[in-house]
């Protein structure tokens, strides 16, 4: 029979012959032998859905094969890495004779995932010892030398919860509780007799995982594997103090609002009690930024540098710090360093010839430190706005001048770059990175990455105020991300502070808005197997539907529409 197969990112689709029932997980191997496929593939994409590779094509399929540097395979990987890692860390531990022993994935950091385990067994003791943690690294690796299978088994949402609760993850359980659709199947996955669930395909057995690193950090241990664009290569082990400090935060938050599972906060909705969860959500950061406002005035810094990745709520961060800093005595200067962009014909050029407006080199660094510098010492200087019709810079509109102890906050992609701000003194600058830390996750080992809450927030946004389709939203994320790589995160260690901010009940609130988007994505679209899998993770959050309590001043309010800060 025929199909139609692309080997590999970036290769052209060809027809081929292959036999009847032949195997995904086979055209992958051929695929790899021939040498089409520089990475191994992790999963295919047929006719437009995500496929595992122990599934079988027919006559006219469209299959496209897909390594790590994808997104959905990077998704693949980490879902089977973190199924090794449990199995592992079970066997390890029932070896040694422990019971009760609890492992969590908490959150991603250092291109890795913290983890947590809880031991109340025969000693009572909490801590893991390099041993433990070096034999349950060692177990991994003999799970991937023996290439275990990953085994997958399909129950009833009533069958789901049964199993969870005897498994003793009643957290899991609850999810399902609230499925009422019996012709629907989940999902269970079994690996040397651990099962598990997790929302989204996996490979068909631990070998296809080679790459992965397990060490003791902080209270827990540290699962790193490579990055989507090196998928050969271990990321290096950095302490992210200012990221670790960040999610304890957040997690603390989370205690206070009984919320530490996605099963905690629809049993909020339930009971008609969410209008408490908003006003303290929004009170922490209140409390938060006001701390932050406290600590800049204290330390007498006046060049406040912000910056984070797409939909972290900048805007709306920077005009409530502004609040902030004039309730405690200050009188701050608000400037966006958009409007230091060079003149448009000046705009340097990518890789494929057009204009970059994402590179330090878009902007005019000297007029900026002049401009800067000028204000600092009590001078008198022309702060340009840029018009982006005309692609050119306008003076005249704003010729300002500021008291000696006034705070310029200063809000822009590369605010934290060095490189921005090197002709200004060191001593005058304080660095504030924001950004939607979740770490309210679906349960114990299904992460809600950060990524996905930045896209939904952006996607609410782009279709709302922008006329953007949520396709489109979808279609440029991996360009946003490759830009936020580049200029954001490699810059985010030396902030003074990190501001997480995400609210604990925001996919609630926005799947409202998400899930009609999502749903317009047909399996003819590209998007479709990504729309898809943001479909499945959203279905178990339950809707707030009215957002009366939302304030006005609030950070979702930016993407969702009623801010006082954004039209």
């Amino acid at each position: 029979m025929n199909i139609k197969l692309k080997a590999c990112p970036g290769r052209d689709w060809e027809t081929i012959e292959i036999d009847e029932n032949a195997r995904l997980d086979e055209m992958a191997s051929a695929a790899e032998a021939s040498g089409d496929a520089p990475y191994r593939i992790l999963l295919a994409r047929v006719n437009g859905r995500d496929a595992e590779l122990s599934e079988t094509v027919r006559e006219g399929d469209r299959v496209e094969l897909l390594d790590m540097r994808t997104h959905a395979a990077n998704m693949v990987y980490q879902r089977s890495l973190t199924m090794i890692y449990l199995t592992a860390a079970r066997d390890v531990f029932d070896a040694m004779g422990l019971t009760g022993v609890r492992v969590e994935i908490d959150n991603s950091i250092n291109k890795g995932f913290y983890t947590t385990i809880s031991i109340s067994g025969a000693d009572g003791s909490g801590e893991i010892s390099r041993e433990t943690a070096s034999a349950i690294e060692n177990r991994m690796l003999q799970l991937v030398h023996e290439d275990v299978p990953i085994e997958k088994q399909e129950l009833t949402p009533r069958e789901a919860m049964e199993t969870w609760m005897d498994c003793g993850y009643p957290e899991k359980a609850e999810i399902f509780s609230g499925i009422t659709d019996e012709k629907r199947t989940e999902v269970c996955y079994s690996m040397n007799g651990y099962r598990n669930y997790f929302y989204g395909p996996m490979v068909p057995s631990a070998g296809y995982i080679e790459y992965f690193r397990l060490t003791i950090y902080r209270d827990g241990l540290l699962l790193q594997f490579p990055y989507y664009d090196t998928p050969e290569v271990m990321p290096e082990t950095v302490d992210q103090v200012k990221l670790y400090e960040a999610f304890e935060e957040e997690h603390r938050w989370l205690q206070l609002l009984d919320a530490a599972t996605v099963a905690d906060m629809n049993r909020i909705i339930a009971r008609g009690q969410t209008k408490e969860t908003i006003l303290l959500s929004e009170a922490l950061h209140e409390k938060k930024i006001a701390e932050i406002a406290a600590e800049i005035k204290e330390k007498g810094k006046r060049i406040i540098l912000i910056a984070g990745p797409s939909s972290s709520g900048k805007t709306t961060f920077a005009k409530r710090l502004c609040i902030q800093l004039r309730v405690a005595g200050l009188k701050p200067l608000y400037l966006g360093t958009d409007d230091y962009f060079v003149e448009r014909d000046e705009t340097p050029l990518d890789a494929n010839g057009e204009k970059n407006y994402e590179d330090l080199e878009a902007l005019d660094i000297n007029l900026f430190s002049n401009n800067m510098n000028g204000l600092l010492r009590g001078e008198e200087v022309d702060i340009p706005e840029f018009d982006f019709l005309e692609g050119r810079k306008i003076f005249g509109r704003r010729v300002t001048r500021i008291d000696r102890d006034q705070p310029i906050v200063i809000e822009g992609i590369h605010a934290l770059n060095d490189s921005l701000t090197t002709q200004i003194d060191e001593g005058e600058k304080y660095r504030i990175y924001i950004s939607p830390l979740t770490q309210l996750n679906i349960d114990a080992h299904n992460r809600v990455p950060t990524t996905d809450a930045r896209m939904l927030r952006r996607m609410v946004r782009d279709c709302k105020y922008r006329n953007h389709p949520p396709a489109d939203t979808i279609r440029d994320w991996p360009k946003v991300r490759a830009g936020e790589n580049r200029n954001i995160f490699p810059y985010n260690t030396r902030a003074d502070v990190i501001f997480n901010s995400n609210l604990a009940y925001e996919t609630f609130l926005l799947r409202k808005y998400a899930e009609p988007l999502l749903l317009e994505i047909g399996p003819d679209q590209p998007e479709y197997s990504e729309a898809r899998r943001l479909l499945e993770m959203l279905r178990f959050f339950s809707v707030i539907e009215d957002e009366k309590d939302v304030p006005n001043n609030s950070i979702i309010r930016e993407f969702i529409g009623g801010s006082v800060f954004v039209e």
